[in-house]
């Protein structure tokens, strides 16, 4: 890792962890915390800040039709942190990229959950076993591990050193992929910036404040609050940064975070991804639309289908209909085009293993699915089938679009 130290000195003392900051595990010992957070200080930066130039310029292209592609692992594992499997999920992205190029005549970027999705938000902090044995939630590699017992899922902040390990690891094996490419077609490293007592420690200056933790961070819906000591992070650093907007957002305040974190109106600093669900994403969309707008901030559009789109089975797993899936892409197509404003691309759950995870039937009968190969250490993934199958079908809505404006701007509509 000895070339992402380039990027700059150490950030000055990285500041102490605001009380009360929300989905921070209940580290048993704060004294190792801090120990854990100095050596973090003192370590190279995995990525460099040119390289998070790099991405925000490739970014800026979507404003010009470029798309972008940003997907992989709900939860990274440890384990797949090594050189082979790191390559294979780049081939997925890759081909997955080549069918939105196929659509648009451009590269697609390629942005992975990668060298770094190790801790996950979760909407409780217990879970009940199907034997009733409850035990404190899984939050992610870098927190604790799923195995269900409770040594396991107690939270150890010496993890925060592996993740670092594995995350430097998995950027070299990225870096590796990168030979003859030009910067619009690598895959570029990002994963929620969660963690806060991880991310503090891998702040940086160069010629300016930036991450080194990874190209691009992202605050999910449920850190988003813009007073939020995860909003003030992205907006204190220069890399390219997203906010994932779920169906409680109110426009007026993602209006104010697109203000507060893209206040210079960088083309590509900001991305909105939205989780909205396939029943609500024509409802809710409009007026977030219009209120991002009305600001004059430029921001990228991404739909994540996912996450508004999951549901529980009978046997108490989680599941997300592909039919779900699919309705809410082309949900956000439609209302994007409607405004006048283009959709600039999607945010999957995706993985190149063979599992059962999402549900390939009809929506209506997802909940007395059986999932045979569920191996998500948190979330449903697509598989690589489906997620072909999403951006296939996305690709089409954006040729099927493309034909429709040359036929106005050529008269042969009327």
């Amino acid at each position: 890792m000895a070339d992402a130290a380039r990027g700059g000195a150490l950030t000055p003392a990285a500041p102490l962890l605001p009380p009360g900051a929300p989905q921070q595990p209940q580290w048993p010992d704060r004294e190792q915390v801090e120990a854990v957070r100095g050596e973090l200080a003192g370590r190279p930066g995995l990525v460099t800040e040119e390289e998070c130039d790099d991405l925000t310029k490739a970014l800026a292209l979507a404003g010009t039709g470029t798309q972008v592609l940003h997907a992989g692992d709900c939860a990274e594992r440890f384990a797949d942190s090594g050189s082979a499997t790191v390559a294979r999920k780049v081939a997925q992205l890759d081909a997955l990229a080549d069918l939105l190029r196929a659509a648009t005549g451009r590269p697609a970027v390629r942005i992975g959950r990668l060298a770094g999705q190790y801790g996950k938000p979760r909407s409780a902090a217990w879970e009940t076993l199907p034997n009733g044995r409850r035990l404190p939630v899984y939050r992610g590699d870098a927190v604790n591990d799923p195995t269900p017992e409770p040594s396991a899922r107690r939270p150890d902040p010496r993890r925060l050193l592996a993740a670092y390990w594995h995350s430097g690891r998995t950027v070299a094996g990225l870096r590796a992929t990168w030979a003859g490419r030009p910067a619009a077609e690598r895959v570029f490293a990002s994963h929620e910036a969660l963690l806060l007592d991880y991310e503090a420690p891998l702040l940086r200056m160069g010629w300016r404040r930036y991450s080194a933790s990874a190209h691009l961070l992202w605050v999910g819906d449920r850190t988003r609050q813009l007073d939020g000591p995860h909003v003030a992070l992205l907006a204190s650093i220069s890399n390219p940064v997203a906010v994932k907007v779920g169906p409680g957002a109110p426009p007026e305040e993602i209006a104010a975070l697109c203000r507060t974190l893209n206040p210079r109106r960088v083309p590509g600093r900001l991305t909105l991804i939205t989780r909205l669900g396939a029943g609500r994403v024509h409802e809710l969309l409009p007026p977030l639309v219009a209120a991002v707008a009305a600001t004059g901030v430029p921001v990228l559009w991404l739909c994540d289908p996912m996450h508004g789109n999951t549901l529980r089975t009978r046997d108490g797993g989680k599941t997300r209909p592909v039919e779900w899936i699919e309705q809410e892409v082309a949900g956000f197509v439609a209302v994007l085009r409607s405004a006048g404003v283009a959709p600039n691309g999607l945010h999957l759950e995706t993985t190149a293993d063979e599992v059962t995870e999402c549900y390939a039937g009809p929506a209506a009968r997802a909940c007395a699915a059986r999932l045979p190969r569920y191996r998500s250490a948190c979330d449903p993934r697509l598989d690589a089938e489906q997620a072909r199958q999403i951006v296939a079908g996305y690709a089409a809505l954006l040729r099927a679009a493309r034909q429709d404006s040359e036929r106005e701007v050529t008269g042969c509509g009327r």
